[in-house]
This record gives structure tokens, sequence and C-alpha cells, in this order.
């Protein structure tokens, strides 16, 4: 058994930053070599007894001492070569490895100490030395076929054959274990970390990953370009050409099997094993009339690239070799371009191609599996989803092995992206629907308690986990916590509540950028309406019970329309006409089929269809309003129900529904209440004047019962006019039987002018209309999932 060992944490960024401080005469660094050194003496110390501390001590401060002296001649020479910083770096190794085994020792473990320079040769690349595996192999087994037991070895440090320090560059103790592990050959490679293994995400960033139990090599170390920092791709070279496992263990976790990786196993059920993200990338462009057909172009970029020494992390070229897109680290994009178009010039200067663009602020996200290419459709989910959540796909690469599709997205997103797709691919329970309601008066309070009613039923029956994640009336605004809507959200809001409103709430939402958000409105405000197309342009659904934007003015309606479209969100209003009845859906399944509408006519107000259904023989007028206003059917000020501008609004929106162009001064409004009765200032002062019109009413209702008529206040939309009024039907008329708050909607249509399409139902109250509203949400969360 080999144990490898890195540096203490930290150590050799230390290392590093002493050496430098050393280059530029700054004595200062000796502050840190007195702290690095008291922190490896206390380590020897708190691990071995005194009695048995004599050996371990010697080799300390002779390590210390040595490196104390290289330091002092960087600072006298002012100097720090490749050479030098690798040595400097290998005392890291030198001092933990040693500690280490001498606390083995101090316990009874029989171990010896392998000084990994005598065994693992390189090239005199410093800082990242590439190794020579055939003569490296030769010297592991060698050595080992005399030392037997358990070895403590030094990782990430090596030598040249004349035996001058190098390191093997990032995760370089990883790949010592790789390296000697195949010499050997081990049966496994164990990687003790910090995590369970390899994620399927970054759990900084996805709160729902969870280690992945197997994966192949390839996709390994497919993840680890894309930037799962667990395992690094030379790790994996040595192993994988002899075929040994790799298994990544959890140091704080021991108990965990962790991920094993290996060969593929015919066994794997999911296509996608990981979802990884470069987080930080520059996209650079070069393009130009005449890329079609330039033979050798490719290989002049990626010579000028080579030239600086610049990978590119990513390349996508289209079909039509109009382009080449090369994603490529931010702090190189400014040389990168430099290069490549000195290397074009010519073609720059004869306008065949143009100057190389630069589009800062990107991610690659990338999703990482062997069995995609035999399964259909996994591009089509990673795309799909990431559209309905507004996220725009910049760039794309898929090999033809297909073990990656990457995808380059803007940087605000990348979070938010790494989220929507580990629920696309991974979470196969409940999947995170995000609210963020305004508007906690009488439907959006209704709407909040009904959500908490009903929340384990989402969860069970349509896997979906409604989260509030803020909710405000117009003075406060409150986040639960994690989105968990507790009973006492009212009394939360009162007395803990940040004061706020809904450009607060908006403002939270998009910098929050969650997957699967929701904005509802439950106001009546045309402020808050207004928001709607710059929420819908952060890629964010809208769902409302607010008639104000779909009834401004047509322009607006259309924008709205057609934003939601072209950002692939949805705009959802049910509850604009009918409370909870389904009345726009109904018309635009009749719109979709090709169907026209000739004739819309109904009751569109609960409020006036129950008064004028209780307007009967020895009931006055006016009792009936205060009736109306004491049951919570009217809004507080009654006039706002008789204006009949409500009922206009509703019918505006209808028509429009239907394929109509209309706006709201096209409607003719016959209005209930003489000019005197809205001119009152307060409403106290208004009630108590209404019994002036009880004569009126009881006149017209006398009429009308006369002719074996009922009064009903209709809106009514034929051949291009619209009108809303007062007006007695016939008994026969589907309007005549409403009673209480019902709504009743007549469409006649082409296909149905014999038997016009009757919709009828409660079209007033808290509980239906929040119903409506909640359904409409619901039917978003579908959408998404």
């Amino acid at each position: 058994m080999v144990v490898v060992f890195s540096a203490f944490q930290g150590v050799t960024d230390q290392l590093i930053r002493m050496s430098k401080q050393a280059s530029l005469g700054d004595r200062h660094y000796s502050t840190a070599l007195k702290s690095l050194a008291q922190r490896h003496r206390a380590a020897l110390a708190d691990l071995v007894p005194a009695s048995r501390r004599g050996q371990g001590k010697r080799f300390v401060e002779s390590k210390l001492s040595e490196l104390a002296e290289v330091l002092h001649g960087v600072l006298y020479t002012r100097e720090l070569t490749p050479r030098t910083l690798d040595y400097i770096m290998s005392f890291g190794e030198l001092l933990s490895t040693f500690v280490i085994s001498e606390a083995m020792r101090a316990k009874r473990v029989p171990c010896g100490f392998v000084d990994t320079r005598l065994l693992i040769k390189t090239d005199e690349s410093f800082g990242a030395a590439r190794v020579k595996r055939d003569l490296t192999g030769k010297l592991v087994r060698k050595y080992f076929r005399e030392h037997r037991g358990l070895q403590m070895a030094c990782g990430f440090i090596a030598s040249t054959t004349d035996n001058d320090t190098t390191t093997l560059g990032r995760g370089g103790s990883d790949y010592t274990a790789a390296l000697l592990g195949a010499a050997l050959p081990a049966s496994e490679i164990e990687i003790w970390t910090d995590v369970d293994g390899v994620m399927t995400a970054d759990p900084r960033k996805v709160a729902s990953a969870f280690s992945i139990s197997r994966m192949t090599y390839e996709e390994a170390m497919e993840m680890s370009h894309f930037g799962a920092k667990v395992i690094h791709p030379p790790t994996m070279q040595p192993a994988m050409e002899k075929g040994i496992p790799l298994r990544i263990r959890n140091t704080f976790n021991p108990a965990f099997a962790g991920t094993l990786i290996g060969r593929r196993d015919p066994r794997a059920v999911s296509p996608v094993k990981g979802i990884s993200s470069i987080d930080d990338i520059a996209l650079l462009r070069v393009q130009g009339s005449g890329m079609a057909g330039m033979v050798g172009i490719g290989r002049r970029i990626f010579g000028a690239l080579a030239s600086g020494n610049i990978t590119a992390l990513l390349v996508t070229q289209g079909s039509s070799e109009y382009s080449v897109c090369l994603a490529v680290p931010p702090g190189v994009a400014h040389t990168a371009k430099r290069l490549i178009e000195d290397e074009i010039r010519y073609e720059i200067r004869d306008r065949l191609l143009d100057p190389v663009l630069i589009e800062p602020g990107l991610s690659v996200v990338a999703i990482v599996g062997e069995d995609m290419r035999n399964t259909r459709g996994i591009a089509a989910q990673l795309f799909s989803s990431l559209g309905r959540n507004g996220i725009n796909a910049i760039a794309i690469a898929q090999g033809s092995s297909e073990l990656n599709i990457s995808t380059v997205i803007s940087r605000a997103d990348e979070t938010k992206a790494l989220n929507v797709l580990h629920d696309t691919f991974f979470r196969f329970d409940t999947k995170p629907l995000n609210l963020y309601l305004v508007g906690t008066g009488h439907i959006g309070g209704t709407l909040l308690d009904q959500i908490l009613r009903q929340h384990e039923a989402f969860r069970h029956r349509q896997n979906t986990d409604v989260r509030v994640r803020a909710l405000a009336n117009s003075r406060k605004m409150l986040m639960p916590d994690d989105g968990d809507l507790t009973p006492d959200w009212r009394a939360r809001l009162a007395a803990h509540g940040k004061p706020a409103g809904a450009a607060d709430v908006i403002r939270d939402m998009k910098e929050r950028n969650l997957p699967n958000s929701v904005f509802v409105d439950c106001t009546s405000s045309p402020q808050v309406a207004r928001l709607y197309r710059g929420i819908m342009e952060a890629g964010i659904s809208v769902v409302t019970p607010n008639k104000k934007a779909n009834s401004g003015s047509y322009r607006q309606y259309v924008d709205l329309k057609e934003t939601a479209v072209r950002r692939n969100v949805r705009f959802l209003y049910e509850t604009n006409v009918g409370a909870g009845l389904p009345v726009i859906n109904t018309l635009n399944d009749l719109v979709s089929g090709g169907d026209r509408v000739l004739r819309i006519e109904g009751v569109l107000s609960g409020t006036l269809g129950y008064i004028f259904s209780t307007f009967t023989e020895g009931r006055s007028f006016s009792d009936v309003v205060r009736e109306a206003r004491e049951r919570g059917y009217t809004e507080p000020d009654p006039r706002d129900d008789l204006s009949g501008l409500d009922v206009a609004r509703k019918l505006l929106i209808l028509v429009r529904e239907s394929g109509q162009k209309l706006e709201l001064q096209d409607i003719r409004v016959a209005p209930l209440l003489p000019p005197s009765l809205r001119r009152i200032r307060s409403v106290a002062a208004f009630m108590r004047a209404l019994p002036a019109v009880n004569r009126r009413f009881e006149e017209r209702r006398c009429a009308a019962a006369s002719e074996g008529r009922v009064l009903r206040y209709l809106a009514t939309f034929s051949q291009g006019r619209a009108l809303v009024g007062l007006q007695d039907v016939q008994l026969n008329h589907p309007a005549a039987s409403l009673a209480g708050t019902e709504n009743l909607i007549v469409l006649t249509t082409v296909n149905c002018r014999e038997v016009p399409v009757i919709i009828r139902g409660p079209g007033a109250g808290a509980d239906v209309t929040a119903a409506g509203v909640l359904a409409d949400i619901m039917k978003i969360s579908h959408q998404l999932h």
C-alpha cells in the first residue's frame, strides 16, 4: 500500500507568495516563513511524543533551514526562475509527508518515507513538468520490490534525470498517486478529498446536487475540464491506460463509498451523469464574408493562439463557415484577439474578414454522459428547459461522440441554468416553483391560504413544490425563509415585513434569478401592470387577475402577448373575465381551431349580476346595493361597479382575445347613475343619496315585468359594435335565470351559430378567483417541468 500526501492546506500558496516577495526585495517574507515553520513544528509536537520526536525534529529543522537559505538567495539575487520556484514549492510536500510518516511510526504503524523525486522523472518544463512514463515505471517497480509494507510518498514533486526538482502542476498529488498506482500496478487508486465523491453538479450552486456512484474515465475527464474540481484530467490518464479503477472518497465521511471511476458500466441507467460549468469566459468571434472556403484558416487561428500559449476552452463553427467562435479565459481575451488579428491582418485589410469581436461576461454550461449518444431527445430537453426559463444559448458545441453538450450563456444565468438542468435530468420527485406575489388583499390573501392548504397535494400529485419567495402589499414585503410559507404570514408581514412594494419584489426576483420563477399580480394597479413587459423580458412568467394591462391600449396588449412569445414565457390572465370560469381558454381554443367569433354577449359582473337578480318586487334598488356592499360583493365604493367601466374592460379583453382590434373608448357604456350621484365625493354621502334613483329603477323593472322580461346588465359585441348597459331580456334568455353572483358568457361563432357556446357559473368572490389564479400558476408549473 502507498499513501500519497499533499502539503498542508494553504502551504503551497504560502510558499509561492514568499518566493515572489523575496524576488521583489520584500523582507516581510520572513514573517510568513516563521509562521510556516511554527506550523510544522507544532504539527510534529502534536502528533509525535517527545521521546520519539528526535528524527522527525532533525528532518524538519534541516528542511526549514534549507528553505530559509534558498529564499535568502532569491532575496539577494532578486531572481526567481521557474526551476527555483519548483524547488521552493517542494518543501510543502516533503515536510507534510515526513511529519505524517513520523506520526504513523509513533502509533506503532511501520511505514517508509518516499521522496518521489527519486522515482518520478520528468522533462525540464518547470511548473508543470511532463512525466517520462517508461523510466518512471521502471524506477517505481524497482523501489517497491525492495521496500515492502506501507509507504508514505510525497505528492506533487518529481525531478529531471539530472535530479533537478520539478512539480507536476495543478492536482499534482492526485497525479502522483495515479502514476504510482499504474506503475505497480494497483487494484484501485483512492483519492481522498473533502467531498462525497464526484457530484452531479457544484453543490455550492445547486443545493440538490448528489454524489455519482459510478462513472467512466471519459465522463470524469469531461466533468473536470468543465470546472469540476474534484479530480484533474492528468490523474485519470495513467489509471485509464491500465484499466485501474479510481475511487473518490471523503476524508470527513469515510463510511461513504464515494464515486468509482472506471470502464463503462452496461447497467448504467442515467444518460446524463453530471452538469458542470466554467463560470467566466470570453467569446472570440472570427467572422467575415470571405471566410467560407478559406483553406487553412482554422490552423492559422489556433496557431496564433498557440504562439501565445493560449488554449481555447470551447470551439464552434457553423456549417456556413461564416464564423468561428472560441471561448477563452477572460484574462487572455485581448491578447488572443491581438494574436489572431495579427495573423489575419491582410484578410482584415482586404475586408475578407472582420476584426475579432470579444463578448465578455459569459459562462459555459455542459451536460456530460457517455450514454447520451444512445438516448434520443437529450439535446431537446436541454435547450427547451433553458428556453422555458428565459436562458438564451449564445453558442453551442457538441462532439460526434456526444459525450458532452456545451452551451455558452450569460454569466448572470449560470447558477440558474445549472439548477434548471439539474432539475431536468436528475430531479424525479418534486420540482420547485418559485412565486413572487404582490397584492395580499382579498384575492391575494385567499390565494396564499389556498397554497398553504394544498401544498402537500401539489407535492404528491403534481410533483411541484410551490415556494413563495416574496409577498408584498403596498407598504411592506416579506421574504419567507427558503420560500416556506407559514399560516401566520399575515402577522409576520405586519410585524417583520420591511418597507417595500411591488418594484422591490420585482428587483429582488430579477437579482436572485431563480429557475422556475413566476410573478403573480393580485393588485388592481395600473402601475404594476406597466411592469409586466420588463418581467417577461427577464424570462419570468406572469399570472394576474389584474385587468389593467389587457384593457389598456391595443398596442400595449399586443406588445405583452408578443413579448411572452418572443421570450418563451407565459402570460396568463384567465381570471380577468369570469373569475374562475374557463372563459378565455375556451375562447382561445375556438379561435385556435379556426373558428370565428360572430357575437359575444354576457353578464360579466358578479356584482351587477347579484344586484339585478336580487332587485325584485318589494325591494328598492338602494337597499339591494347596500346589501351587496355589506356582503363584500361590491368595491368599497359601489360606483366603481355601477359605472360599468369594469364590465367594459372585460368585454374589451374578450373581443381582443377573439382576434379583433378594439380600444376601450370604442365601447359605448350606458351609465346606471346620473351625473349628480357620480360627482358626490364621499362614499357615505353617495349611499345616503342613492335612494333618489329608486323610483326610476322601479319604473324600469315594472315596465320589463309587464312584458314578461327581467333586467340584466349585459355586455354585447356584434358586427364591430360594443355596448355595455342595462337591458330587459325575455325569460327564455340565458341571462334571465341567473341568480346571485353568477356570470354568463354566450359565444356565437361560425361553427356554433345555431347552438352558441354558453359558459355559466360563479363570477365573483375571492375563493373562486384565487382558485382560477392558482390554476394558471399550475399550468406554468406543468410547462416548466
